[in-house]
């Protein structure tokens, strides 16, 4: 399972890639704005720094909502860097950019997906990334990783080779539940990457080994 972290924070992103586990990184204007980038050129300069940050994807969101539009951003994205997907929104127009860009051998991740049905237009279309947003799904009492799992199920019947990125995660079991399912990315904050570090006996294990070599020193 891929580990990407779901941010514009470059000291979040350089932690994750210092810890050694790190895949690439997905963001999108809202994250960006929330670190204060704002503007098309601060956010182009911004999407630079990300990919001198980390060595894999860097998802990189167009904001048109017609065909030209998104192919127009869509290709002044991917010169910016190989590292470069062009993230897409699961609407009409961009499932026929996503097939666009997929035709000229671009990185695709079609997001903003809530349905098995969704997914697979974007698989039809060559994305290389769907992101379904599993934690919004599950803020309206709705099954986020049901979805997951039918998405994994369409996908290996018709041997589609567009990965699931599971997208709005929230928590440590989101996580584990995603990557029992089979979901082959995961995007989240650092701290739900981190929180997999966490069990109360690692730490009761390493004070009572610590606390046994000072008896002997």
């Amino acid at each position: 399972m891929k580990f990407f972290i779901d941010t514009a924070n470059l000291a979040d992103i350089t932690e994750a890639q210092d810890m050694g586990v790190l895949d690439g990184v997905t963001t999108n204007p809202s994250l960006m704005a929330k670190e204060g980038i704002t503007g098309a050129d601060n956010i182009i300069e911004h999407y630079k720094k990300i990919c001198n940050a980390v060595d894999g994807h860097v998802s990189a969101e167009v904001i048109s909502t017609d065909f030209e539009g998104m192919v127009a951003e869509g290709e002044k994205l991917a010169a910016l860097n190989p590292q470069i997907v062009v993230k897409l929104p699961m609407i009409a127009d961009g499932v026929k950019a996503c097939k666009y860009f997929s035709d000229k051998g671009i990185k695709t991740n079609v997001t903003l997906v809530f349905s098995a049905g969704q997914a697979l237009l974007a698989a039809k279309a060559g994305a290389t990334y769907v992101s379904p947003f599993i934690g919004r799904l599950d803020d309206i009492s709705t099954d986020g990783l049901g979805l997951i799992a039918d998405i994994r199920l369409i996908y290996d019947n018709y041997g589609y080779e567009t990965e699931i990125l599971a997208a709005s995660i929230r928590h440590v079991m989101h996580i584990i539940d995603c990557a029992k399912i089979g979901a082959d990315v995961m995007t989240g904050p650092l701290s739900a990457i981190k929180g997999l570090l966490k069990h109360p006996l690692t730490d009761s294990g390493l004070a009572k080994f610590l606390e046994d070599y000072k008896k002997g020193n």
